[in-house]
């Protein structure tokens, strides 16, 4: 089934589904059958979320469960969609459950395409930014432009907030996207808390002079400080317990070989579960990056870009969770999840529980990504464990 939604893709290296494109809707077309063949009535809303529904009594509480169909470039073919189906996969061994249950594959989590990301579960929470339909891809066209590619309405976005009461809390399966439960050889684990993200904006600003004829120790370069700073970061992250620092991007001016670099600039980018360690971390990174500075006699701009909390998942939906892997499985696991994913944003609406499957290597955002069939079909089992404990405490 995974095969054959990765077909649609752009090309053939990898999978690249982007929101609200032909290939978007030919997965919708894939998914819509999953969850028909599930018994699930279905619909889609105006954020491109495709919703199927499995009816519990009248009356009864709601329980959200569902992923991202969408892809990066040249991506692998679980990541997202794999935390589509196999829940579809198991609500079709049970029946009888004491409460809805809607199955939800959001459109756009990665946030390749448009400079923004978990639109469908943002919408869903009601933290989108007003503005968030003007912005635009590479090719000039708006979110709001996009969405009407699938026939939507999209100034009806920002009337699909839920009212929190209604909701009894969400579960997403994932891929790990790391290394943690293949070195341990364990074939799935429970998350703990979504790490939060804050990232910095460094622009350094030496002086441009002949590479041949300046003595080194009269240089003011700044890709030398940029150096520095980028293994000073590292070091310190290193001797963090559940801390990374990563540096992804940098650019130098004037970027030519017999030219001493003038500026140099680069992303900083920290991730902890913790939000104190986190923010110690960038703190000691940037109180070293002023040193350094100061001491080569450069100047440096520093400006934090983007900043989010660490997600904590729900402790009782956790424990449910923990229960029924142990039932599966016959052991207990728990980790962090150093990405992102659209629990964190359902966060804002009701609590939150995260299942991942191991990844070969700890391999993901490339076509070698790879789950196994038994992961993930252990997987299946304790999702049908998950929705049946769920209902002994409604």
């Amino acid at each position: 089934m995974l095969k054959e939604i990765s077909s649609c893709s752009v090309g053939s290296d990898g999978v690249t589904r982007l929101p609200f494109t032909k290939e978007h809707k030919r997965a919708l077309k894939i998914i819509t059958k999953w969850m028909v063949d599930s018994g699930l009535s279905t619909r889609i809303d105006d954020a491109g979320t495709l919703i199927g529904k499995y009816n519990g009594p009248k009356n009864a509480p709601t329980f959200l469960v569902g992923s991202h169909q969408d892809s990066v470039i040249n991506g692998g073919m679980f990541d997202g969609i794999m935390g589509v189906l196999l829940p579809l996969i198991a609500i079709r061994n049970l029946n009888n459950l004491p409460y809805n249950i809607e199955f939800l594959a959001f459109a756009d989590e990665e946030g390749i395409r448009f400079p923004t990301s978990l639109l469908g579960s943002r919408a869903l929470a009601g933290t989108l930014s007003p503005t968030v339909l003007n912005i635009k891809d590479n090719q000039g066209l708006s979110i709001r432009d996009a969405i009407k590619n699938l026939n939507l309405v999209p100034e009806n976005i920002f009337n699909l907030k839920r009212e929190k009461q209604k909701y009894l809390g969400f579960l997403e399966v994932h891929i790990e996207q790391g290394p943690i439960l293949y070195n341990k050889n364990l074939p799935l684990g429970t998350v703990s808390s979504i790490s939060g993200i804050e990232r910095h904006d460094l622009s350094i600003y030496g002086l441009s002079s002949h590479a041949g004829t300046m003595p080194m120790i009269y240089r003011k370069d700044a890709l030398c400080a940029a150096s520095e700073i980028i293994l000073m970061s590292e070091k310190l992250a290193s001797n963090c317990s559940n801390a990374v620092a990563t540096v992804g991007m940098l650019n130098i001016q004037p970027n030519v070989a017999n030219v001493i670099p003038e500026k140099a600039n680069l992303i900083l980018e920290v991730r902890s579960g913790s939000d104190v360690e986190r923010e110690n971390l960038s703190s000691n990174i940037i109180k070293n990056v002023n040193d350094i500075i100061n001491r080569r006699k450069l100047e440096v701009k520093i400006n934090k870009t983007y900043e989010q909390s660490a997600t904590k998942c729900d402790n009782d939906l956790q424990l449910i969770l923990s229960d029924s892997l142990d039932d599966a499985a016959g052991y207990k696991f728990h980790l962090d999840s150093g990405a992102t994913h659209d629990a964190s944003a359902i966060s804002d609406l009701c609590p939150i529980s995260m299942l991942f499957v191991r990844c070969k290597n700890g391999i993901s955002h490339n076509p070698e990504e790879e789950a196994s069939e038994e992961d993930m079909a252990l997987a299946v089992k304790v999702i049908e464990n998950f929705f049946k404990r769920l209902s002994t405490i409604i």
